[in-house]
């Protein structure tokens, strides 16, 4: 499973307004459901939160890559969000965070969501691919950027 199969211009928000942690998980939760993904917004928030409570998905350099398994999840998703200003997130280098990207499973997937992780994490390891992403103002130039290898 690639990021492309999980993936949609209908989960994407490139002006993000959230201002805090909490905020941000809302809003991208929001682009979920609106798609139908997502069956029921608090119980996946729920999972997502109880996840970052065991510790920060805010992995540094400005990205955060929460995610959470549940059974309000109707098919393996990914929503992105990027905010310009930054997001206060407890991120691991304690800067904010500009982009983020949510993966949703559903309770009874094996460990795609740790397959897709390892995917993302890798191509943001490159400045170049986090640069790009900063610029990408619409789903095909962000979609450009993360096909490059």
């Amino acid at each position: 499973m690639n990021i492309r199969e999980i993936f949609s211009e209908k989960r994407t928000c490139f002006a993000m307004t959230a201002k805090n942690k909490n905020g941000a998980i809302d809003e991208l939760i929001n682009l979920l459901v609106e798609d139908g993904k997502v069956n029921d917004k608090e119980v996946f928030k729920n999972a997502v939160l109880n996840r970052e409570k065991q510790i920060s998905t805010g992995i540094g350099m400005g990205i955060a890559i929460p995610h959470g398994k549940s059974s309000s999840v109707n098919e393996v998703s990914l929503a992105f969000g990027k905010s310009k200003r930054g997001i206060d997130y407890d991120s691991f280098d304690g800067k904010p965070v500009h982009l983020f990207f949510l993966i949703a499973v559903p309770e009874k997937s094996d460990d795609v969501h740790l397959k897709i992780l390892s995917q993302i994490s890798r191509k943001l390891m490159h400045e170049d691919i986090r640069k790009g992403i900063m610029s990408a103002d619409d789903f095909d130039a962000l979609m450009e950027v993360l096909d490059k290898e």
